[in-house]
């Protein structure tokens, strides 16, 4: 399945509901009014994925003040997302897409390739929604390296309207 950030850029995002590493439902729609942070991440602790949280964590109270939450999603389970929370103090949820449903929404699950073989996989893929629920902005297979410096300008390029 080809990403499908061009065809979500201004229009409304995808609905979820999908389980936190407590067990708890978070929906989209209970965080109208509010900038989404929804990044897709393939795998807890490994080291790309532990970099990016690592890089949300540490410009998370800069986030929070402009009114972001910060949700980051990966096929992982519950248990091993409060691991991985505990073990780097992730102060946001990470949400369990066991089926990749909402990753394949999000256009986030396609082919991928590793040393030289075809599979099936999660694509590490940012996506930014506005208080309205509308996508602004989407990151389709990201770079770790300044990703979060890029998706912090974006949200203060539709702050400023």
């Amino acid at each position: 399945m080809p990403v499908l950030e061009s065809k979500l850029e201004g229009k409304k995002a995808p609905a979820f509901a999908l389980k936190n590493q407590a067990g708890e439902a978070v929906k989209l729609a209970e965080l109208k009014g509010k900038y989404v942070v929804l990044y897709f991440y393939p795998k807890d602790n490994t080291p790309g994925c532990t970099q990016e949280a690592c890089d949300f964590r540490d410009s998370y109270k800069k986030l929070v003040k402009q009114d972001v939450v910060v949700l980051g999603v990966s096929p992982d389970s519950e248990k091993s997302h409060q691991n991985f929370i505990a073990k780097y103090a992730l102060p946001f949820d990470l949400l369990v897409d066991a089926e990749h449903a909402v990753a394949e929404k999000y256009g986030a699950w396609g082919e991928k390739s590793m040393y030289g073989k075809k599979f099936m996989g999660l694509i590490r893929s940012t996506f930014l929604i506005g208080p309205d629920g509308v996508l602004i902005k989407a990151w389709p297979k990201v770079k770790v390296a300044g990703h979060v410096d890029d998706v912090a300008q974006a949200i203060a390029a539709a702050r400023a309207g």
